[in-house]
């Protein structure tokens, strides 16, 4: 299953103008959202015109969305183009079509076009994606179109036997309920490609996290949801019951609950097959925001055209239109109609106000532990212990050491027992005329390890790291041997990775060399069987150019924190970004 990264910058808008056009684009498109915010109507050399048949042809404009809100948006553009809505006496043409939102952030955040001046994704995490990428597609956006909730749909028998709607749940409850039950078998869309799916992850994570035993918890909650989880949204209600038969309701490749948006349960429920009841978690249910986006290197009629057709959609009218095909139209108001027809139903928390978006750290957190946990990890952590080590963290009184084994103890927790985690540290001769030491070899966490089991031998070896009197920091060889190691135990169908943390530059003088390294570092890489090497600059004394040209030998990537509690997010961040190029 790919895995695919998500950013840890979040912000609309371009990534930078790049003409004096480009910089118009985004004037008009700032000028709009306020326009539209204050409630009123500017009439500027015909941009904004309201009314009026069109005097001079037409401006085509062709419009990527979503597959769920596609039959609005074409609705839309048939009643636009009936109405003669123009720009600048030109009336707008505009041709939707669809398009998956993670087909589509790929290919503009290689570069490349998508075929369309204008896309609509569900949601703006995949804006955040590509205008975090210097090389990506141009995308501006423009305010949004629609929104809609997320929460778990559930066939009536099963929902009813779940106590609905009288009965309420936060998201860790409602998944240890329809995870636990074999007779209820929660689905969800690959959350490395589904918005919907990544969003009530992000939840689910930080609901589980909150419980005993923490992240272990919800690392177990991701294992057992992995195991039910289609490609994409559109393949997601293909794994429901077709019919209320006894083979139906016991076939247990079928789901009889699913994470999904309450626009789908609404479309869903307005067919033929309809039967889904809808539980909103009291928690919060995350919503998709349906960013409306401009692509590309605009012409100044395709621009305006692009902003006349948005303006377009905000009109009462159009509101309507939307809330037709499902979705709302105001953050404010739960409509009745929508609800209702979704499966929701009071006592159920559908009118809560909108969930606060997630932090960019538990986004990148929950994909993290989701690409190790979905294929298991085989993942050897090397942690430098020189002397420098014992330096204090500003404003905590505590040592960089102490600060690093927390962290890394937080990120022990995410991994299952089916994952293989190991421990070195290193230093310079710590083990006659060698800069490193083996701690716990790599191995399967739930297996026994010297008399226990590996996982509490890995949490006693971190508390036992301790930096090394006068040591100082023997990189090169370390991480040639730590490489060598891990390439050569590479476990196929596990997501293999080596990650060195260290908090300097590389000390010792009769080691190989920084070029010989990367050289041989790149002879031993291998596609076939890939082993990205993370490396972690941990404080002000690292170097962050080095770390990154070492890892990027392998296929790998260098990070930066300033503080050490933020290497476990940062792992996870890595882990990410190398799933998606093919590790593992």
């Amino acid at each position: 299953m790919g895995r695919h990264s998500l950013p840890d910058q979040y912000g609309a808008g371009g990534s930078g103008p790049r003409s004096g056009t480009r910089r118009r684009v985004v004037l008009v498109a700032a000028s709009l959202v306020l326009v539209v915010a204050a409630g009123t109507a500017v009439v500027r050399d015909g941009l904004f015109s309201l009314d009026g048949a069109c005097r001079d042809g037409t401006v085509p404009l062709r419009l990527a969305a979503s597959p769920d809100i596609v039959p609005a948006l074409r609705a839309a553009a048939r009643k636009a183009r009936a109405e003669d809505v123009a720009s600048d006496g030109r009336c707008v043409a505009v041709a939707v079509t669809a398009r998956e939102s993670a087909g589509a952030t790929d290919a503009l955040g290689a570069g490349r076009g998508i075929g369309a001046q204008v896309w609509v994704p569900d949601s703006e995490l995949w804006i955040r994606r590509i205008t975090a990428d210097s090389n990506a597609t141009d995308v501006t956006t423009a305010g949004t179109v629609a929104s809609t909730p997320i929460g778990v749909g559930i066939v009536p028998d099963a929902a009813e036997a779940l106590g609905w709607p009288d009965k309420t749940y936060d998201w860790a409850e409602l998944a240890g309920a329809t995870l636990g039950d074999d007779t209820v078998r929660l689905g969800a869309a690959d959350p490395a490609r589904s918005a919907t799916g990544l969003l009530a992850l992000t939840r689910l994570g930080a609901a589980a996290g909150k419980a005993e035993g923490g992240g272990t918890e919800a690392a177990a909650m991701m294992k057992a949801l992995s195991e039910r989880i289609s490609d994409s949204d559109s393949r997601l209600l293909d794994t429901l019951p077709r019919d209320a038969s006894d083979g139906e309701r016991d076939d247990p490749r079928r789901n009889r609950a699913l994470v999904l948006t309450e626009q789908v349960a609404y479309t869903r429920n307005s067919g033929d097959d309809g039967g889904l009841d809808l539980f909103y978690p009291r928690d919060g249910s995350p919503r998709l925001d349906y960013p409306y986006a401009m692509v590309g290197e605009l012409s100044t009629d395709q621009s305006r055209a692009a902003l006349r057709f948005v303006n377009y959609l905000r009109k009462p009218e159009q509101r309507a239109l939307l809330e037709k095909h499902g979705f709302r139209t105001d953050a404010e108001r739960a409509p009745e109609r929508v609800v209702e027809r979704a499966g929701g139903r009071k006592p159920q928390p559908y009118a809560a106000p909108q969930a606060a978006p997630a932090p960019d750290a538990a986004v990148a957190e929950a994909l993290g532990t989701w690409t190790i946990t979905v294929q298991s990890a085989r993942i050897t952590t090397v942690v430098d212990a020189s002397s420098s080590m014992s330096e204090p963290v500003e404003d905590t009184g505590r040592s960089r050491m102490d600060v690093t084994k927390e962290s890394l103890q937080r990120a022990l927790a995410t991994f299952t027992e089916d994952d293989e985690i190991g421990l070195w540290e290193f230093s310079t001769r710590l083990d006659g005329d060698r800069d490193y030491r083996v701690l716990v070899p790599t191995g399967r966490l739930g297996d026994p390890s010297d008399g226990t089991v590996r996982r509490a031998r890995l949490k006693a070896a971190f508390d036992g790291l301790r930096p090394v009197a006068n040591g100082a920091t023997g990189l090169y060889d370390t991480a040639l041997a730590a490489y060598r190691e891990a390439n050569s135990s590479y476990v196929k169908g596990k997501f293999n990775a080596l990650v060195i943390l260290t908090d300097g530059v590389n000390q010792d003088r009769g080691s190989i060399s920084r070029a010989g390294l990367i050289s041989e570092l790149e002879r031993l890489a291998d596609p076939e069987r890939p082993v990205p090497l993370i490396v972690i600059a941990v404080g002000p004394d690292a170097d962050l150019r080095e770390a990154r040209a070492i890892a990027a030998a392998t296929g790998g990537s260098g990070q930066s924190v300033s503080d050490p509690a933020q290497i476990q997010a940062v792992m996870l961040k890595a882990i990410v970004a190398a799933g998606s190029r093919g590790g593992g």
